[in-house]
This record gives structure tokens, sequence and C-alpha cells, in this order.
């Protein structure tokens, strides 16, 4: 599925660290900001959660939630923010599923070997469940402060 700004938002519903839920139903009227991240404690996974975190305050007073999806497990996702002192929630999709109906599951060649990995790709969506914006290809300097700065205007 090719998303869009303007498309729905495709439903969730993940495990998040410390034994939450998140879903996007469960978000209904508030905008939210969901990052897809290829793993934890890698460098630019870890440069990019600590930018969300460092900002999460002022997400937070927007009323603008942030959730990072990676294909790492709860309790990975658990030791992370604890070892990094992350701010933001970080959701479970083990099973790829919701990166998949986000198009973000995709076939990476690293060295000509392919095989399948997360983009990394943000999706700004605001509190009627629509995407606003989709940033695909992420470089991780700045981007936090693009997506702070494009939830000013929801």
């Amino acid at each position: 599925m090719d998303l869009k700004p303007g498309d729905k938002a495709p439903a969730f519903k993940l495990a998040t660290d410390n034994g939450g839920q998140v879903s996007l139903a469960g978000l209904k009227g508030h905008p939210v900001v969901l990052y897809f991240y290829p793993k934890d404690n890698t460098s630019g996974c870890t440069r990019e959660a600590v930018d969300f975190s460092y900002l999460a305050k002022k997400f937070q007073n927007m009323g603008v939630a942030v959730i990072g999806i990676s294909k790492d497990t709860v309790a990975s996702h658990d030791k992370f923010k604890d070892k990094h002192e992350l701010k933001i929630t970080l959701a479970s999709d083990p099973e790829t599923a919701v990166a998949q109906a986000y198009g973000v599951w995709i076939e990476k060649n690293l060295y000509g070997r392919k095989s399948m990995g997360m983009e990394r790709a943000t999706f700004l969506i605001d509190g009627t469940a629509k995407i606003r914006v989709i940033w695909r290809k992420v470089k991780v300097d700045g981007h936090a402060e693009a997506v702070l700065a494009a939830a000013k205007d929801l």
C-alpha cells in the first residue's frame, strides 16, 4: 500500500514498553507521530529516539503522542528505554503487520545481499486519523525538530 498525505491512517493495536498497549482508535482526537525505525540500540535509532525524547515535553504540550515502532520485542524496548532514559512510547510490531500496512517493511540491499527490513519513516497523523505528512528514508539529524515544526501546523 502506497500511503500519501490525505489518506486515512491504517488502524493498529500494539503492545508497548512497560506492559502497555497503544492503538490508533485509542488516540482518536489527538495528533500522533508514528515513527518506524529498524532496531533498538543501534546508533541511528538511538539518536532518533533520544532526539524525540528531548522534544517529548514540547510534543506533549501540543497534545501530540509520539510512538516509535520497530520489530523488537517489548522486553528489548524496556531495556532500550531504560538505558537511554527515553520519554516516548515504544511499540512492538514483531510480525511486521503494522509496518506492512504503512508500507515501511521493504526489501533492502546491503552489499549486494537482499533482505527485508524496516524503512526509517515517520507519519504525522491528525486527530481524525488522517495522514498529514510523511517522511520516508529519514535522515536522523534534525528530523525530530522538523516533525515538531510540522506538528505545530495541526
